[in-house]
């Protein structure tokens, strides 16, 4: 179980790799992973993994992160992918772009940049069919047209 601030993370499964980066640790370059990862020092570079990444309140992340959910409550500039999604708690400070699904921020929390949730369908861009569209120009002239 994981812990930002006062919120709790359980892991989904006993057998899952966990890759921790403690307070203090400074991590230049890529970390891949298949499972949670929780940083609470700073990285540059890049974080993929097919899990979770966590990042403490005191952690500060220059870079790309590729994951299936990311949850910040510290410092991140540049660009996140989460394939379900993205939470910025407070007192999380989030610069630069995500792309996900669905995100969440909470009162306190910061983010600043471009958010990209997938809707590349306009609900206009559908084909009107002919069939319920009616001409209003001959009953233009009997609106508003009373005798007083």
């Amino acid at each position: 179980m994981w812990t930002i601030g006062d919120k709790k993370i359980q892991a989904a499964g006993e057998d899952q790799n966990f890759t921790f980066l403690a307070k203090g640790v400074h991590f230049k370059g890529v970390v891949n992973s298949e499972g949670t990862i929780r940083i609470d020092g700073s990285l540059e570079g890049e974080v993929h993994t097919a899990g979770a990444v966590i990042i403490g309140e005191h952690a500060v992340i220059q870079g790309t992160i590729s994951a299936a959910i990311v949850m910040t409550s510290g410092k991140i500039n540049g660009t996140v992918t989460a394939m379900d999604k993205v939470q910025i708690l407070k007192p999380g400070v989030f610069i630069g772009d995500v792309r996900t699904p669905a995100i969440s921020i909470e009162e306190g929390a910061h983010f600043h940049g471009m958010c990209d949730m997938g809707a590349h369908k306009w609900v206009e861009s559908e084909t009107v069919n002919g069939s319920n569209v009616y001409e209003l120009t001959p009953h233009r002239e009997k609106v508003g047209t009373t005798d007083l």
